[in-house]
C-alpha cells in the first residue's frame, strides 16, 4: 500500500506532472494505446499526467497520459500509406537467401528463414 501512496502526486509537486498510481488514472485521460483503441491520436496535446509503477532494483515504470478531450481522430489510411506498409511487411517476410515468402516475420536473429538458417535440421526431418 505505501508504494501506492509513494506515486499519488496530483498536483505534480514532486514529480514535475500530475502522478497516479499504476492503473488508479483519473477518468478523462489515456495512454497511447487507449487512445488508439477509441480511433483517437494525442494531436500535438502535451503530456497531461502520468502513471507510475514501483520495480525492485530498477526504475519505475512510466506510462504517460493524455486528455480525451483533446485528443483527435485517428488520420485515415491513404492507398500509397497502404501500398507501402504491404510492400514493407512483404520485405519483413521474405527470405534474402531463398527468396520465398517465410508466411512470418523472419527474425533479425537469424537473418533468413528457418529452413535456410538450420540445413542441417530440415534434412533430418
Amino acid at each position: 500500500m505505501a508504494a501506492r501512496t509513494a506515486f499519488y502526486d496530483p498536483d505534480g509537486t514532486r514529480y514535475g506532472l500530475p502522478t497516479y498510481p499504476w492503473r488508479f488514472a483519473p477518468d478523462g485521460y489515456a495512454t497511447r494505446r487507449q487512445l488508439w483503441a477509441l480511433g483517437l491520436r494525442p494531436g500535438g496535446q502535451d503530456v497531461a499526467a502520468q502513471l507510475m509503477r514501483g520495480r525492485r532494483r530498477r526504475p519505475p515504470l512510466v506510462a504517460y497520459l493524455y486528455r480525451i478531450d483533446a485528443a483527435k481522430p485517428v488520420r485515415p489510411m491513404t492507398p500509397a500509406k497502404r501500398a507501402a506498409l504491404d510492400r514493407a511487411n512483404t520485405a519483413r517476410r521474405t527470405c534474402p537467401d531463398c527468396g520465398r515468402d517465410a508466411g512470418y516475420t523472419i527474425p533479425a536473429s537469424l537473418g533468413s528463414c528457418v529452413p535456410c538458417a538450420y540445413p542441417e535440421d530440415q534434412r533430418a526431418a
